[in-house]
């Protein structure tokens, strides 16, 4: 496992995920966040941010969170480990709500700086509807996958506890 892709709605623990991983294997971490909003919630370009992820996936190993589906192509192809997090809606919610009153007024460790924590509307909207919208075509594509790419479809936070318990121990 060398080159790990977390995806799921927000609010699912992609980034707390990728950092868990990571303290456990010592691979580097990537949060797509980060790299992708400006200062002021100000979004990359599409084809400067295609050319910036074509740019991560070529690194050796890496653990990277994010959905982004103009790139999930590519960084789907390159990762030879592909972690969906599925967990239920209210749980999502739940989770981004609790974010922005933890972080109210501040950027949060894995973004980008001058974004600070904030819950719109039309992002509750967007989460709560995942299941709807977006989880059908996730599926899709990972069962579009070739075997040698390891699908971990995750359903809860205990499944993802459980499944971090199967990692390796200490720095590679």
């Amino acid at each position: 496992m060398r080159r790990v892709s977390i995806i799921g709605s927000g609010g699912a623990g992609k980034s707390t995920l990728a950092k868990r991983i990571a303290e456990r294997t010592g691979l580097p971490v990537v949060h797509l966040d980060a790299r992708y909003w400006r200062a002021g919630w100000v979004e990359t370009p599409a084809d400067e941010w295609r050319g910036a992820v074509e740019a991560m996936i070529a690194e050796p190993a890496w653990v990277m969170d994010g959905n982004y589906g103009g790139t999930l192509d590519v960084r789907l192809a390159a990762s030879d480990t592909v972690v969906f997090l599925d967990l239920p809606r209210v749980v999502c919610v739940w989770r981004i709500v609790s974010r922005a009153v933890r972080y109210r007024g501040r950027t949060r460790p894995d973004m980008a700086a001058g974004c600070n924590e904030q819950v719109t509307w039309e992002f509750v909207r967007w989460v709560w509807g995942y299941p709807r919208t977006r989880r059908p075509g996730v599926l899709r594509r990972l069962a579009a996958l070739p075997p040698t790419t390891r699908v971990v479809v995750l359903r809860s936070q205990r499944a993802v506890d459980a499944w971090l318990a199967t990692l390796t121990s200490g720095r590679r």
